[in-house]
């Protein structure tokens, strides 16, 4: 098991999920973002009624100790009362790649230690 995680947001639009992406990502909260292209059919239960939405999937790469900093981000930024904000843990991964996310979200420059 590692300390990394993928976390899942579904946005309303493309541009909102590209925002957020950029965002988090020069905030070094995540170390990559993936927005899915095609939207994705959403089918949910909000306030008692069964309601279905083309969503804008986004994929971020990032730590556990980020992750609460990540979720404040995203929810400043999504438009959605209640964001879908998912955290799964990433059990293994290649070595390079997960040091590189490692890298990535340390916040270097803001007195926390690298």
């Amino acid at each position: 098991m590692t300390d990394k995680i993928v976390v899942m947001v579904t946005c309303g639009s493309q541009a909102e999920a590209k925002k957020i992406a950029r965002a988090v990502v020069e905030a070094r909260l995540a170390a990559c973002a993936n927005v899915m292209g095609s939207p994705v059919q959403s089918i949910y239960r909000w306030k008692g009624q069964l309601e279905t939405a083309k969503e804008v999937l986004l994929l971020l790469k990032s730590t556990r100790k980020r992750f609460s900093a990540l979720e404040r981000e995203i929810r400043r930024l999504h438009s959605y009362d209640t964001p879908e904000i998912i955290a799964v843990a990433i059990v293994e991964g290649s070595k390079g790649y997960l040091q590189w996310i490692e890298e990535s979200v340390q916040a270097i420059g803001r007195g926390e230690k690298k």
